[in-house]
């Protein structure tokens, strides 16, 4: 299992747009990938689970990967949120 810190680097937060991106980059691999903010767990691969999280900028999550693929997932969606989802 791979953990990881994530931060939330572009202004808007986790929106909509975002939380499509992870959540279909998640989708391409065979792992299991979790994002827990504070006492909230959510399955990446969920849109709506993404955007509940209600995740603004700066804020701090924890990613969880575990499977076949667990290290090319986890450095995928690591550079999803260090491009700032490509919004700035």
């Amino acid at each position: 299992m791979i953990e990881k810190i994530l931060t939330v680097q572009n202004r808007a937060g986790i929106h909509a747009r975002p939380a499509a991106i992870i959540a279909q980059t998640a989708n391409k691999f065979e792992a299991e990938i979790t994002l827990t903010r504070d006492d909230t767990t959510v399955n990446a691969k969920s849109i709506m689970g993404v955007i509940a999280m209600g995740a603004g900028y700066n804020t701090q999550m924890t990613m969880n990967v575990e499977g076949p693929d667990e290290s090319e997932a986890a450095a995928t969606i690591q550079a999803l949120f260090d491009s700032k989802f490509e919004e700035e």
